[in-house]
Parts: C-alpha cells; structure tokens; sequence
C-alpha cells in the first residue's frame, strides 16, 4: 500500500502544456538537495529511495503551516493534536511535535519497514522532551483506534488508495468518529486535464532527476498506476521506486463522501496564478471556482462540527441587528 505520493506546490497554467503537472515543484525556500554524499556523486546503488522521496517530494513545513492556517480561519485559534493517516517515514508527525511544546502527534501507517526507517532517521535521536510527545502506530487508518484529535491529515493523495465510494465514504467516517467536536479533516487532491493522460515528467535536482510516470489511466474506471524514478547523472536509474495504484477522484466526489460520512461543511483551497509565469503561485485561499487547467493541486478542509455564531451579550444568536439610524 502505498504511503507517499508526489504532491505539486504549484498548478500548472491555463495554458497547453507538454508534461503531466501532479509531481512536486522545487520547494519554495528550501535548500537543494546536494549532488554528492560524503564526496561520493550519488548514483542509483548509493542512494536511499525515502531519502530521495523527501527531498523530491515531502515539504512538511508547509503542510505544518497549512495546519495552522486552516485552524486560525475555520476555528479562530491553534490545534494541538493531529493524527498523520499513511504516515510513512511520519516526517510530518515530527515538525509538528518540533513545532510548539504543547503539540503533540499521532502517524498510523501499515508499513512496518517504512515506519522504521523514520524513526532510524527522524525520531531516534530527538530530545526526550520532543520524542515522547509523537506515537507512531503499525496500523490500518480504517479501523484505527486512537485517542480523539483535533486535525487528521490525509496528504500526498494517499486515500486515492480506495477505489470505490463505499470505502472511501468508510474512510471519512472513521476520521469524523475520532476527530473533537470542532475537529479538521485536511486533504490534498489533483486534477487537471493532463492528470488524465499517461505521461512522464522530468523534474531535475542537485544530484538526482525526479521522475513522476502517470503509467496508465483508465477512462471507464477513473483507475491510474503511477511510479516515481529517480535518474542519475552516472546514467543509473532507480526504477518504479514507488508505485501507486489509485482511484483519479474529483472535487465535488470527494466532498460529497466527506458530507455522506458526517462533516458539516466542507472547503476547497484553490491555488493562485503568478501571473509572471503562468503558473501558481503558492498562496492557497478559499474558493468556489477553480481555473479548467492542465494540472492543479488543491487542498480540502471538512470541519465536523460549524462553529457556533458569535452573540454578543445580552443577546439571544441569530436575533435580527437593530438598523442603524441615517
């Protein structure tokens, strides 16, 4: 099953593209990733695939930010507790415990070897202060028991696993039962008429090209296998080192499912144009109406609960303001 995808931090333009837009952009801000390893080029025999994935794909700061941008606009204030669902390496589930002492993670992932690679690479050498504050569980995310939460991440795609609508709607529901009252589910999605197609994209890096293969797409079932390569300037290649086999669901598919499961509203995170490029530009806000473009990746919020109106004291909610006076 598989625990990451490549996840695109920018849309690509209205405008006819070439090449498949769902892998992930370079990181704004971020480093690069360096050619060499202790003076050795990298090639396909010394490198890590996970190492490889998160510095192609994974840019938990961001999702991290996200978190925090989704609570201070839906709930006025910060959360605390999130559940990292297809967890993986559980990198997320460590920013956030970096991020504020008060917060603390959960990650649940049914790949025992993936879980263990992250904790040998993130958590095994965390202050105590840190590391007591994360739990990572061998689990499956549709029967997991948890302690309640305030947020539940699905990012990367990873729920594109269930292909049929009965499960995906199982799914959701499960979140909706271990979320708190004023609980966020947060996911990602793509789309885009190039999503539909099946078609390469190379992305280079400092030392590694970074290869998102949309392999098959099939029109009758909305079914698509997609692999990640890794290429290397010895000419080496790290072949289908991952391989996902997913469900292309939509927009308005995967909010229904989340409304069917329980959630009381839900919001799509459209992306901006930089109009210099043609391109998105990073800045995700609320929206009804999304660009018909080649490729787009937006996020989703699904709050159980909606926030109680505001009333002002001495007055009952929802009592009709007094006009005022020309």
């Amino acid at each position: 099953m598989p625990k990451k995808s490549p996840r695109n931090p920018r849309r690509s333009s209205s405008k006819p593209a070439k090449t498949a837009k769902p892998a992930n952009a370079a990181k704004r801000g971020a480093k690069a990733p360096r050619a060499r390893r202790a003076g050795v080029w990298r090639t396909a025999a010394n490198s890590d695939r996970h190492e490889l994935y998160e510095l192609a794909v994974q840019e938990v700061v961001a999702e991290c930010d996200f978190i925090d941008k989704a609570w201070r606009a839906h709930r006025g204030r910060l959360a605390t507790t999130i559940r990292e669902d297809f967890c993986g390496t559980a990198k997320a589930c460590t920013e956030w415990a970096r991020r504020r002492p008060t917060n603390h993670a959960i990650g649940v992932d049914l790949d025992r070897s993936v879980i263990l690679w992250g904790e040998r690479r993130h958590r095994a050498h965390l202050p105590e202060s840190i590391a007591s504050r994360i739990t990572i569980l061998e689990a499956n995310v549709l029967d997991v028991a948890t302690p309640e939460v305030e947020t539940i991440l699905a990012m990367n795609f990873s729920y594109f696993i269930f292909k049929d609508r009965a499960t995906l709607v199982a799914y959701f529901r499960r979140c909706f039962e271990s979320l708190s009252k004023d609980g966020l589910l947060l996911c990602d999605a793509y789309g885009g008429s190039e999503a539909h197609s099946e078609v390469e994209e190379e992305r280079s890096l400092d030392g590694f090209t970074y290869v998102w293969d949309q392999n098959q797409y099939n029109p009758i079932t909305g079914d698509v296998v997609n692999h990640i390569h890794f290429r290397f300037p010895d000419g080496s290649e790290m072949k289908r080192a991952f391989t996902y086999r997913w469900r292309l669901w939509s927009l308005p598919e995967i909010q229904d499912a989340m409304r069917e499961a329980g959630f009381a509203k839900t919001t799509v995170y459209w992306e901006g144009t930089d109009h210099k490029t043609g391109g998105g530009n990073g800045v995700f806000k609320p929206s009804t109406r999304g660009e018909a473009c080649a490729g787009w990746i937006a996020y989703i919020v699904a709050e159980k609960g909606a926030p109680k109106p505001a009333t002002r004291k001495g007055k009952r909610a929802g009592s009709p303001a007094k006009a005022r006076s020309k």
